[in-house]
């Protein structure tokens, strides 16, 4: 038995996945910083305008973490160990 070359190869995948994952989560606070912490832009377009950015930054952070997450469980059902 040697090292898994395919769970190797995914355990790289998952470090590389980690880290764009971990930028994207944040791709959209410091707009949603902007609009939500001063009042830079205001009435029923900007409310508009805010609801949809929230919802589409929570919808990014839930995605990105599913990625990681399936990418986790394939990862788990791979031996450490395979046949040479």
């Amino acid at each position: 038995m040697a090292a898994n070359l395919r769970r190797e190869e995914l355990l790289r995948a998952l470090a590389q996945v980690r880290a764009h994952a971990a930028r994207l989560e944040v791709a959209l606070d410091s707009a949603h910083a902007t609009l939500t912490g001063k009042a830079v832009w205001v009435g029923p377009a900007a409310q508009d305008f805010i609801g949809e950015l929230t919802g589409r930054r929570a919808r990014l952070r839930t995605l990105t973490q599913r990625i990681v997450e399936d990418l986790e469980a394939r990862l788990q059902a791979i031996p450490e160990k395979a046949p040479r």
